[in-house]
């Protein structure tokens, strides 16, 4: 199993559309137990929260977020735990929506202090 998610803030490698999570947007992690929770924010999300398990590399989690807009939407991700070369940590990311239409793959990556 890969190291713990525990602290480590990740951000998307691509934008997404509208109102969905983009580069500007920050996950931070935290770990426990085999349970995992982020607080994100940043681009179109105004605030969101995930919870979700952990078994072995791969979790499960059900997010929430409210966007600039007002609107609120609510979905189910997958994700691969990978460790990087240069030793960090990144989220192959399998995602549907489940308050509205949509569904795809995304890659977040940690974010070390001098990326920003």
């Amino acid at each position: 199993m890969s190291r713990s998610l525990d602290g480590l803030v990740l951000a998307p490698v691509a934008d997404q559309a509208p109102g969905q999570v983009g580069t500007r947007t920050r996950f931070t992690y935290r770990e426990r137990d085999g349970v995992i929770w982020a607080d994100y924010a940043g681009g179109d999300v105004v605030r969101g929260h995930l919870v979700g398990t952990r078994r072995g590399d791969r979790l499960d989690f059900r997010y929430v977020q409210l966007e600039h807009d007002g609107t609120t939407s609510s979905g189910h991700c997958v994700s691969t735990v990978e460790e990087l070369p240069d030793g960090r940590v990144r989220l192959a990311e399998t995602w549907e929506w489940e308050s509205r239409e949509g569904a795809g793959t995304s890659v977040v990556e940690q974010v070390t202090e001098h990326d920003g």
